[in-house]
């Protein structure tokens, strides 16, 4: 069996355009069924509408708290613990109404790429 370490560092983290820190956890050619990344929303921030395509992303609450809207259903309050589920194609944003950084892995199947987002207006 052939066995994979990462190890990450926060030095790694970079700001997006849709408003919210990446650090890419696993994301790599020779798994492409899966990536993780660790996503950080500043307080008081909303990240721009978007949607993914061709893949779905789950989002694992970590620490904070948001306001997450998907396809046109109403806000719904996440906190530590709670997963998101976003079908491919799905519009989604998350507001940070809180005063923590509201921080969450996202992960991908099958793993994220760049050409997969789609700002919507």
């Amino acid at each position: 069996m052939n066995i994979t370490f990462r190890h990450i560092s926060e030095s790694e983290e970079f700001m997006t355009p849709e408003g919210c820190s990446i650090l890419e956890s696993w994301n790599n050619d020779t798994d492409p069924a899966v990536s993780i990344a660790r996503a950080r929303v500043k307080p008081g921030v909303t990240t721009k509408l978007h949607s993914v395509e061709g893949l779905i992303e789950r989002y694992l609450i970590i620490a904070g708290s948001a306001l997450v809207t998907i396809g046109d259903g109403k806000p719904e309050r996440v906190g530590p613990g709670d997963v998101v589920v976003i079908t491919p194609g799905v519009s989604q944003k998350a507001t940070n109404d809180g005063h923590l950084d509201l921080i969450f892995y996202a992960i991908c199947t099958p793993r994220f790429t760049q050409d997969a987002y789609k700002e919507l207006k």
